[in-house]
């Protein structure tokens, strides 16, 4: 008999079955063990596929973080330091490995990158706020990632499991044709 782990998908990432009876699975799916472990190993190299693009999106996001929580700093120090009269010296990236420094007086305001060659201006609150909302939603989408990528391990785990049990299985239905073979000689 065959069993589901957990009937359902993840977010697309399809639930693997494990089995308990090979034969019965074999049945059900009307296959034979090589087209069986076939299908087994083309969808855990699906499940691989996934995983890769998985990784690269929590890459992604782990080094977006340090980055939104670098920004909160500077706006935060901008805000400290507004209305004392202070200016702040820093050095700024222009371009990859080219830096330049800066004078910053009292500032009401901070432009903010936001991707695709767009910079906009806003008040040091909402720029607060814009950031505030983003980190908390990349922490929200890395915590998600993170269970995704639980979910599919475990699915990776069970299709290998299935595969030997299914590989272990036609082996052991070999040598029972095999023995019946030769005691029928006998």
């Amino acid at each position: 008999m065959s069993t589901s782990a957990s009937a359902t998908e993840r977010r697309g990432i399809p639930a693997a079955a494990f089995v308990e009876d090979v034969k019965t699975y074999l049945s059900q799916l009307n296959l034979d063990v090589n087209r069986a472990l076939a299908f087994l190993q083309e969808r855990l190299q699906q499940y691989r596929v996934v995983e890769m693009k998985l990784l690269a999106q929590q890459r992604d996001l782990q080094a977006k973080i340090p980055d939104i929580e670098k920004c909160l700093d500077v706006v935060a120090t901008l805000q400290a330091k507004k209305g004392t009269g202070e200016a702040i010296i820093a050095d700024y990236e222009v371009s990859e490995g080219i830096y330049s420094r800066a004078r910053i007086e009292d500032t009401d305001s901070v432009c903010l990158w936001l991707g695709a060659n767009v910079m906009l201006e806003y008040s040091c609150e909402e720029a607060t706020a814009l950031l505030q909302k983003n980190l908390e939603n990349a922490k929200a989408s890395l915590e998600v990632l993170v269970a995704d990528l639980q979910f599919l391990r475990d699915q990776v785990t069970i299709t290998q499991v299935t595969i030997a049990r299914v590989y272990n299985w036609d082996v052991h239905q070999r040598r029972l044709r095999q023995g019946a073979a030769t005691s029928s000689e006998s």
